[in-house]
């Protein structure tokens, strides 16, 4: 019964056997077909890896000396596209097996010396399947954890999206505000050559770098004069009050130092630390750029866009002072390069 049971799970692991002796692979599928297996045996090396290019092989058996090519070379065409096949190479003599360095630079996982006798290799078959029946667990693992990360990170964009469409509902002028310096972030990144990893957390930043302003009353948020200091304290508050709001999701970490400081400036008298130089987080620098140019290029309800050489001309005029240099030197070249590009965003 046992026997059986064990036959069962075996039948599940497909296995290739390549050697240009059809009298080894003659009794391979003898002996591997009564252990239960799914057995394939192949003459040709090459079309060997045609096989496993088309078709899914949980096991190789690899003979060292083959023509046209020998089996390191044959593993070195497979690695080329499958880098999961486990591989056993088989040797007609041990001094014949390719030197230690190519086993492990082409990732075989072990070699046996031929035999009349298939107990050791059994053996070895035996430890690779397990082998790979723990990856398959690993991997059938992580795909859930991966499903359930996605849908649990798509839970929070969805309800940090609501509160960010909260936030621009409130008012008019700055609806669309956020996707505009999402895409000016992007786009400065892209600019100073930065990974898609970092281009992602910019836009992500963009995004929510005002979701704080959902804790200003709308009398302070929506004054259509010139804020007095107390209002303008309280509006200060906007980046840790959004920071604070994000801090609880692990997926948003990364964006926190953009919602924290895109209002601090290079000289360090910007808020709400003070942060002065590098010292302010590299993404928050671009940000800060990017926010600033459409704030003073956007209708706002206290007055009127502003024409556009008048904003280049702040930008430049404070690069160095509110501005990290760099970064502004960058996006006054994309003003002049890419015009198209700018309004394309503006009429968002």
């Amino acid at each position: 019964m046992r026997k059986n049971s064990h036959t069962n799970i075996n039948s599940q692991y497909k296995i290739i056997a390549v050697d240009d002796e059809v009298g080894i692979l003659d009794s391979l599928n003898v002996f591997l077909s009564k252990a239960g297996y799914s057995f394939v045996g192949v003459t040709d090396p090459m079309e060997a890896i045609e096989k496993v290019k088309n078709e899914h092989f949980d096991l190789m058996l690899l003979d060292f000396l083959m023509f046209p090519i020998h089996g390191d070379q044959v593993v070195e065409e497979i690695r080329k596209f499958n880098k999961d096949l486990y591989i056993l190479l088989l040797t007609g003599h041990k001094d014949l097996a390719p030197p230690l360095e190519t086993i492990k630079r082409l990732d075989i996982q072990g070699y046996c010396e031929k035999s009349d006798k298939f107990d050791q290799l059994l053996l070895l078959i035996e430890s690779g399947i397990k082998a790979v029946s723990q990856m398959k667990l690993i991997k059938n693992i992580n795909a859930e954890l991966q499903a359930t990360y996605e849908k649990l990170e798509s839970a929070y964009m969805e309800t940090i999206e609501t509160l960010r469409f909260t936030v621009e509902a409130k008012d008019s002028y700055t609806r669309g505000h956020s996707d505009r310096v999402a895409e000016y972030s992007e786009l400065i990144g892209k600019a100073l050559g930065l990974s898609e990893t970092d281009l992602k957390t910019l836009r992500i930043g963009g995004l929510f770098h005002d979701i704080g302003k959902i804790g200003i009353p709308d009398s302070i948020l929506l004054k259509t004069t010139k804020l007095d200091d107390n209002e303008y304290s309280e509006i200060k508050n906007h980046p840790a009050i959004g920071a604070h709001i994000i801090s609880n999701a692990t997926i948003f970490k990364d964006i926190i130092p953009i919602v924290k400081h895109h209002h601090e400036r290079y000289d360090g008298k910007g808020y709400p630390s003070k942060l002065q130089g590098e010292d302010i987080p590299y993404l928050a620098r671009i940000t800060a750029v990017a926010d600033a140019f459409d704030a003073m290029s956007s209708k706002r309800s206290y007055r009127d866009s502003l024409p556009l050489e008048v904003v280049r001309q702040e930008i430049e005029k404070n690069a160095g002072t509110q501005f990290d240099p760099e970064i502004a030197k960058a996006f006054l070249h994309i003003l002049d390069t890419e015009p198209e590009e700018i309004k394309r965003i503006q009429n968002l």
